[in-house]
């Protein structure tokens, strides 16, 4: 059976009677679903111009925008395959996701131009600017979708590189329809008067997925803006579109709770919101908990991976339960390993990691995926994160996670963010940590606060007192950074 995502997730729309529904909303104004797929049809026709046949990848380092989201479902048109990366990396950066995903072609705006071109060869770059709009006025905008399958490649989620290089993980049509059913309906319970707002940028598909494609399956919008995200930003944002459903992650929940409580933002009316996703990282229960006194807009915390294309677990509207990640997204089973690691089993697990057999053979057994992240399983089918596999800390021949250590120096009325790390101390191996503060603290005094609330062992021997802790591009913390 055929299945195209640009024709589900955005012909579809006008097909149904809902052409003159907003889509998008922008800087340049509200963007309707029927102008959204001629724009598509355009885009689609224009790579095909440029030589880009299915299959072919489609490499986009651009910001968010109205163009990204069209050229994101033009590619998907014409059975062409889309990758995306940061637009604040470095040449040599972009070197690697070229030669990596042997694109056809990479979008670029002027911000990633410079650094595109310097590494690009004689492989074609699209730019987007104001002569790319022009120009795109006299493309046909008409174009039949490409009888694509649901088990056909089309898209690639890149591993966030923090443990290493980015890798692809290969994804089929059906992955993101699934998701779309079984997450954003089925747990979110998305509607066609959702207005989505994205804290990430669209490269991060937690974030694309939520604004660009969810809303689209049913009748709703998204809100894209090409501005580095602040608290600031988002207020604005807020208080212009007022968002039902605000993207988030725990790192802009804290600097969003510390911007009103230092008194640099005015927080607007944030009544719109009928829930705030959280997902990337964990969310401990004390900054879940802060926000809420903050804010009071319901939280809902998640954990996805590239590996299963989106959110797996989650917690449900009406029955948030700070602390922990929530519960199985229907259509995913799980188990728990006798290490502790999280397996989970479901038809939108990814076919591969593009180029690596060994990580593959590692990570994927059919549809279960060993992710690599830690879990206790309560009986009444909550889930707590307790760590990465990777990130164990031996103190004193006893297995400690970092994360523990880490959720209980936030609940510190002085700490807005840490990261808990191994350090060789004298031969031997110690936590630190590395704390961002509201204001000055004693080093005792958080060690303190650890030992009277964990395991003796478990407290951090050392702090280490940052301005700013490391992060990913897609905003999670870069342990790889603070070992460096």
């Amino acid at each position: 059976m055929e299945l195209n995502l640009a024709s589900w997730f955005v012909d579809r729309n006008v097909e149904q009677g809902r052409g003159e529904r907003t889509a998008l909303m922008s800087a340049s104004g509200p963007t309707t679903y029927a102008e959204l797929a001629r724009l598509v049809n355009r885009c689609g026709n224009l790579l095909r111009e440029l030589g880009v046949d299915a299959q072919d990848r489609m490499l986009l380092v651009l910001g968010d925008s109205v163009e990204f989201v069209a050229l994101w479902y033009g590619a998907q048109k014409i059975g062409a395959v889309t990758a995306e990366a940061y637009t604040f990396l470095q040449p040599k950066d972009y070197a690697y996701y070229l030669e990596y995903t042997d694109a056809a072609v990479v979008v670029a705006d002027r911000t990633t131009e410079a650094a595109i071109r310097q590494v690009a060869g004689e492989r074609q770059v699209l730019l987007v600017d104001q002569t790319f709009q022009e120009g795109l006025a006299g493309v046909s905008d008409e174009l039949e979708p490409a009888p694509t399958t649901k088990d056909d490649v089309c898209l690639w989620k890149f591993t966030t590189g923090s443990t290493g290089r980015p890798k692809g993980a290969v994804h089929p049509v059906h992955s993101p329809v699934l998701s779309h059913e079984w997450y954003a309906r089925d747990v979110l319970g998305i509607r066609e008067d959702d207005v989505v707002l994205p804290v990430p940028k669209l490269f991060f598909g937690y974030a694309r997925d939520l604004t660009a494609l969810y809303p689209f399956g049913v009748g709703g919008a998204g809100i894209v803006f090409p501005e580095r995200t602040t608290p600031e930003r988002i207020f604005e944002l807020i208080a212009e579109h007022r968002p039902t459903i605000l993207v988030n992650v725990p790192t802009m929940m804290a600097q969003m709770i510390d911007s009103i409580r230092r008194g640099r933002c005015q927080a607007p009316d944030m009544s719109c919101l009928r829930v705030c996703t959280s997902a990337g990282e964990a969310l401990p229960r004390e900054l879940h908990d802060r926000w809420l006194d903050t804010f009071g807009v319901e939280v809902l915390d998640g954990i996805g991976s590239c590996e299963l294309y989106h959110i797996y677990i989650s917690n449900r509207p009406g029955r948030a339960r700070p602390g922990s990640t929530g519960e199985l997204v229907p259509g995913y089973e799980a188990e728990v390993g006798e290490n502790g690691e999280l397996l989970v089993t479901g038809d939108t697990a990814a076919l591969l990691y593009w180029g690596d057999e060994e990580k593959t053979r590692a990570t994927f057994e059919g549809d279960t995926v060993h992710t690599g992240d830690l879990f206790e399983r309560h009986d009444d089918g909550f889930f707590w994160y307790r760590g990465r596999v990777d990130d164990l800390i031996k103190v004193g021949g006893i297995w400690v996670a970092p994360a523990e250590i880490e959720h209980c120096l936030v609940g510190h009325p002085d700490v807005v963010e840490c990261a808990v790390v191994g350090a060789a101390h004298n031969g031997l191996t110690i936590p630190r940590a590395y704390v961002v503060v509201r204001q000055p603290v004693e080093e005792q005094a958080l060690q303190d606060f650890v030992r009277e609330r964990l395991s003796p062992h478990k407290y951090p021997r050392e702090v280490v007192f940052v301005d700013d802790l490391p992060k990913t591009p897609s905003g999670k913390l870069d342990r790889k950074a603070l070992l460096a």
